[in-house]
């Protein structure tokens, strides 16, 4: 098992989503992603577009917003099933037993999770993605992709 990693720097939203719809496409299920960063990092962002490239459909058809308050956000596709998921909120393994997180993880889709740092249940992830705001709009995108 081999890791690959590049690293990103975007200037505005829209290219955080460009990045996203990037990644999105070359992706196959099932794919996890974990992604980690602060409050107002770009995760969100960022889903929306690998959501964009993953389904071809533009972000403001899929209406992908973030699931701090739901914690489970289900989008169909044509390519199957994109489940994202925040664990901002979720402290203990017993939280996310209850939401039907490790059911999720054996599903054929793709799942995107955020703040994935607080993660307790295992799982294999495709790509560990780590976003960090700099100045103004900027962001850092640290992408590790894990060969198998």
């Amino acid at each position: 098992m081999t890791n690959k990693s590049k690293i990103i720097t975007t200037e505005s939203e829209e290219e955080t989503l460009e990045v996203g719809r990037k990644i999105g496409k070359d992706l196959t299920i099932p794919c996890t992603i974990l992604m980690e960063g602060r409050l107002g990092a770009g995760k969100t962002s960022l889903t929306r577009g690998i959501v964009w490239g993953f389904s071809g459909r533009d972000p403001r058809e899929t209406n992908v917003h973030s699931p701090t308050f739901s914690l489970v956000n289900q989008y169909e596709s044509p390519k199957g099933m994109i489940y994202h998921i925040d664990l901002y909120r979720l402290d203990s393994l017993s939280d996310q037993y209850s939401i039907g997180l490790e059911e999720i993880l054996y599903e054929e889709a793709l799942i995107i999770i955020e703040w994935s740092e607080k993660l307790l249940i295992q799982t294999e992830q495709n790509l560990l993605i780590h976003l960090k705001s700099e100045t103004g709009d900027r962001r850092r995108i640290t992408i590790i992709c894990r060969d198998t």
